[in-house]
């Protein structure tokens, strides 16, 4: 199998495991993925699934299911995550400052792995975290509405100015016209007393 998606997250995964041999997109053949258990988690792996979900992969009417690496991280795992993503983000050639989806998203995979590493040796922190990353994401969904809606109140400013500003032009052109009559009325009105 050939396995493009673990060079594409900054997550650590575990070998994918083969769920269904006849599997077909959409209709799922009659087969269903293995449940992952609702409720309180039971174990750290329960809780790395419900926070950091598996990923499904069909490859040739195969699917397959890889889960979040329960293995716990050494200081060389975060040393190599660092440089992993300094590596990514010249290759995918993010910009440094400013706003920059590319960069965005390899940050976002980046602060998924520290919570996984971190929620192996203490869940309550895992939790917390995962809290912080989820209120940091509504933050900028929300800024991201503001910004939106207040790209869409200039846009109708700009536009409402434009029309009231060849409204005057053409109220301007207007009154000079009438001003030109009332002076070529004035005119023969003096020339008539002459």
């Amino acid at each position: 199998m050939t396995d493009r998606r673990n060079n594409e997250s900054l997550v650590k995964y575990e070998t994918p495991i083969l769920v269904s041999s006849g599997y077909k997109s959409g209709a799922q053949g009659g087969k269903s993925l293995p449940a992952i258990k609702t409720g309180a988690p039971q174990t750290t792996e329960d809780f790395l699934n419900m926070i950091l979900p598996p990923q499904e992969i069909i490859d040739n009417n195969q699917l397959w299911v890889r889960y979040v690496s329960p293995t716990p991280a050494t200081t060389a795992d975060v040393t190599n995550l660092q440089r992993d993503l300094d590596k990514r983000n010249i290759q995918k050639e993010a910009r440094d400052s400013g706003i920059c989806p590319i960069r965005e998203e390899l940050f976002a995979q980046a602060f998924d792995e520290l919570i996984r590493q971190i929620t192996i040796n203490c869940a309550e922190r895992g939790h917390l975290l995962l809290r912080v990353r989820d209120e940091i994401r509504m933050y900028k969904e929300t800024l991201q509405g503001l910004y939106d809606s207040s790209i869409a109140y200039g846009l109708k400013k700009a536009l409402v100015a434009e029309q009231t500003k060849k409204d005057m032009h053409q109220r301007i052109a207007m009154l000079e016209k009438e001003n030109k009559d009332l002076e070529t009325e004035c005119l023969e009105m003096e020339e008539k007393e002459i």
